[in-house]
């Protein structure tokens, strides 16, 4: 295929609005997993630890991101997680075994302590609630000690333990991944159903102005999917704000040109969940809109054999420590584009996760951080991409691969930022071995010139970051050029681009 001349052209018109886009599709997820917590966000020992004990360098980082949101504590670990644990004097906080990833937990950061960070992150809290092992009762209960201004047991509890203000956390999530089977407490759909029904009506008493995400399938693969959702919102419609959706690619094949096209499946998972989602509200005769909170998704593969062999019950091992490289990047921001180009409906996302576990920003105990390649376009994206979606009209060449026919090799979303009066153009050349030729004419979007064109390439797919080399990050001399009303440039292969324009001034 050397010397294949490929190209695309765009048509984007800011008359053709998808949707305005909640910031909230840029959030993230902390888990009490591996080292995402102690040794990720908290080390108290390290020599950048503040009076909490919490990382700056980590909290730089973070916030350089402009992280709306961080979804806690879990996560397979809250299927059978004991609030209480985590509250109150730090030395009589119980060690408990945390059945889900076969650990220690000591307790030592819980929901106070979280609230905190995500405070110095500049970031909300997604909480999640135990429907696993527990229920009802102790989801009431978190709620109203972290919500309740004072005067009950649980709202003054919370003040007793130093936190006089309540931490009015407006997002929470029914349970996580029912339907699987590693799950602690996993139910049937019925049994879900029911149950979050049931939590989610005790739940808006306490605090009516909370939004509820009802639990969706742990996966596109999972046998009961579509059904799992439609079964359940049956019984949660009315009380749920969200449906979840989780999803994780890796290459396990070793196949670039099938791998980049992964995202292509996410748009299909999306689609479905739409659709199933729309059936039910036409079932029960609605005027509401449930709409998609993909609070788990990202690339987990590369770990995968070597936790196998790790020994259980240890205190924050290394687990989960996917190391990115170059096509991995590629694919983060083909799913983020997904994200954007479905924001009329998804509007919460959660790249899992944040810090160590499978995440864009790495640690060492007592050491380094450094950024994992997946790290800019996660920045890059949440940075500029906010604003209005546009709809791209895109007529692009196109290639088959093992599991996807007719993908696209160019990959883009379109976003308008109109109090900055900025278009922002992202841009995935999927060719591995040419440049794609764009042509994209900006009709509605006069006297705009070109701010700045980044690009991400790199000559080897596998290329990685380590806490002593970075092989890859994002340079600025994209050639991307207006001429005549038409952005013109020769995207380099295998490569990911954001083109940012703005109005020239008089």
């Amino acid at each position: 295929m050397s010397n294949e001349q490929i190209s695309a052209k765009v048509i984007v018109d800011k008359e053709y609005v998808l949707s305005d886009i909640d910031e909230r599709i840029y959030g993230s997820f902390i888990e009490h997993l591996g080292r995402a917590v102690y040794g990720g966000i908290y080390d108290p020992g390290h020599e950048l630890a503040d009076e909490n004990g919490f990382r700056q360098d980590v909290l730089d980082l973070v916030k350089d991101l402009q992280v709306p949101i961080v979804r806690y504590p879990g996560g397979n670990m809250v299927s059978a997680y004991n609030w209480e644990d985590g509250i109150g004097p730090k030395d009589q906080r119980p060690r408990r075994l945390e059945l889900a990833w076969s650990t220690i937990e000591t307790n030592q950061i819980g929901t106070n302590e979280f609230a905190e960070w995500a405070r110095k992150a500049e970031s909300d809290v997604m909480m999640a609630v135990n429907l696993g092992t527990r229920g009802m009762d102790a989801a009431r209960n978190l709620l109203e000690y972290c919500n309740h201004p004072g005067g009950t047991y649980y709202s003054d509890l919370r003040i007793k333990h130093g936190y006089k203000d309540p931490h009015n956390i407006k997002t929470w999530c029914l349970g996580n991944e029912m339907d699987g089977p590693w799950q602690m407490g996993g139910k049937t759909a019925e049994e879900y159903g029911r149950v979050a029904y049931e939590t989610a009506k005790a739940m808006k008493i306490v605090d009516p102005s909370i939004e509820l995400v009802s639990c969706g399938s742990s996966n596109y693969n999972m046998p009961t999917f579509p059904d799992w959702e439609a079964i359940t919102l049956e019984h949660t419609y009315d009380f749920a704000d969200y449906v979840s959706l989780h999803q994780y690619y890796g290459n396990h094949e070793n196949d670039t040109a099938n791998y980049l096209a992964k995202s292509l499946d996410m748009d299909d998972f999306i689609k479905t969940i739409i659709s199933t989602c729309d059936y039910i509200k036409a079932k029960k005769r609605s005027n509401k809109t449930i709409n998609l909170s993909f609070d788990e998704w990202n690339v987990w593969y590369h770990s995968t054999e070597s936790d196998r062999g790790m020994q259980p019950w240890q205190v924050a091992p290394p687990q989960l420590e996917d190391v990115y490289n170059f096509e991995d990047a590629l694919l983060v921001a083909n799913m983020m584009h997904t994200l954007i180009n479905h924001s009329d409906r998804v509007k919460i996302a959660a790249m899992a996760q944040l810090v160590n576990v499978i995440a864009p920003i790495m640690t060492e105990n007592q050491g380094k951080t450094w950024k994992q390649t997946i790290y800019y376009p996660y920045y890059y994206l949440s940075v500029y991409g906010r604003g209005k979606a546009l709809k791209p009209i895109i007529q692009s060449d196109k290639y088959d691969s093992k599991e996807f026919t007719d993908i696209p090799y160019l990959d883009s979303a379109v976003v308008y930022n109109e109090e900055r009066d900025e278009l922002v153009l992202f841009l995935t050349n999927r060719h591995l071995t040419e440049p794609l030729n764009i042509e994209c004419d900006l009709r509605s979007f006069e006297n705009f010139h070109v701010l700045e064109h980044v690009v991400l390439e790199h000559d080897d797919p596998k290329a990685v970051n380590t806490k002593d080399e970075e092989q890859v990050r994002p340079h600025n001399i994209g050639n991307a050029i207006i001429d005549n009303q038409s952005l013109k440039a020769a995207v380099p292969k295998m490569s990911w681009n954001m083109v940012r324009l703005k109005r020239k001034v008089d």
